[in-house]
């Protein structure tokens, strides 16, 4: 299992848009860890571009995260009002709404790519792929992660073929990996969530959801867990590829709360202006409202942006990716003989 063969038992989340560069994944492997490269919202050449540069860097294993296509029922008429609510917002920035369309985020050339570099590890978000397209990977050499968020979405994610699971409790900062884009969503905290699944599945789990420190490393492994995911917590690393608006979002004290607002699948970020007023009315239609809002997103106002963010974010540090992975680590561990000691 490729999750025993780390040095340290710590993951670096996958981030699309951008956050997670090569260096990052690079520096994280690098220092013993998982890095993992985002393929969402990439072209399957720039996807095969990043593996490129990442193995460039790095001779350690190293995962990428593509996005299983969204085949929800999607509420027309609700969208339509959505945009017609939202040409004030164009007004404002200056700037035209994206058109609102269905696609797979270039699926079949991903997983090509993918496939053809022997990534060695592949995890997927927002569903669970047919049982023959984990077999084809496999076939090529990876090991194949499925996110979760339920004990339901775990059995069938097993029944399917995956290697190990990634349990996302509704801490977790950006989107919820939940299969079906319909509500209730279920927002089980990840302590309980990796019980109910760990129950309902006899798998490798990498438990993710506003883990901060290497005491909650040490408390999701000792919950049962393989490995423990962060995200947040590297985004302000400098090898990271967070936008400036972001980063300065991060270091102020903020809300987060789970959203529809900026790209129709729930969400969770910091909490601002844009969020506040359009959360009620954002409708289930994942990629229509996310291509709707690009262009406000994208006009530079951190009022108006997409500030991903798990629950801990106050605690993201700004050092080396690197760094980060070797304290998690050695704190993690002396996390675990203190407790140790308190049974003697």
């Amino acid at each position: 299992m490729f999750l025993d063969e780390l040095r340290h038992p710590i993951v670096q989340a996958p981030m699309a848009g951008g956050v997670s560069t090569p260096a990052l994944a690079a520096a994280v492997s690098n220092a013993g860890g998982l890095g993992f490269l985002a393929a969402g919202y990439l072209t399957a050449d720039a996807v095969r571009e990043q593996i490129q540069a990442t193995r460039e860097l790095t001779d350690g294993p190293f995962g990428i995260n593509i996005f299983v296509p969204d085949t929800s029922r999607v509420d027309g008429p609700a969208l339509a009002r959505y945009r017609d609510r939202l040409a004030a917002e164009a007004r404002r920035y200056r700037v035209g709404l994206g058109d609102a369309f269905d696609d797979d985020d270039g699926w079949a050339g991903k997983l090509a790519v993918v496939r053809e570099e022997r990534v060695p590890v592949v995890s997927f978000t927002f569903g669970c792929p047919d049982p023959g397209v984990l077999v084809e990977l496999k076939d090529a050499g990876s090991s194949v992660v499925v996110t979760v968020t339920s004990a339901d979405e775990a059995v069938e994610a097993v029944a399917a073929g995956a290697d190990a699971l990634c349990v996302q409790g509704a801490e977790a900062g950006a989107h919820r990996g939940t299969f079906h884009n319909v509500d209730p969503i279920d927002d089980t905290g990840l302590l309980p969530l990796l019980r109910k699944v760990s129950t309902a599945v006899d798998l490798p789990l990498i438990a993710a959801g506003g883990l901060s420190a290497g005491a909650d490393v040490a408390a999701v492994l000792v919950a049962g867990a393989r490995a423990a995911q962060l995200g947040t917590m590297f985004l302000l690393c400098p090898e990271a590829g967070t936008t400036m608006q972001h980063r300065a979002a991060l270091r102020r004290a903020g809300r987060t709360a789970v959203t529809r607002a900026f790209t129709g699948r729930p969400a969770r970020g910091l909490v601002n202006r844009f969020l506040t007023e359009h959360s009620a009315a954002a409708p289930a239609a994942y990629p229509h409202v996310h291509h709707l809002t690009r262009p406000l997103r994208g006009a530079g106002d951190p009022e108006a942006m997409s500030l991903w963010a798990g629950q801990a974010h106050e605690l993201a540090r700004e050092v080396p990716a690197g760094s980060l992975v070797v304290t998690l680590a050695a704190d993690a561990r002396r996390a675990i003989d203190e407790a140790a000691r308190r049974f003697s």
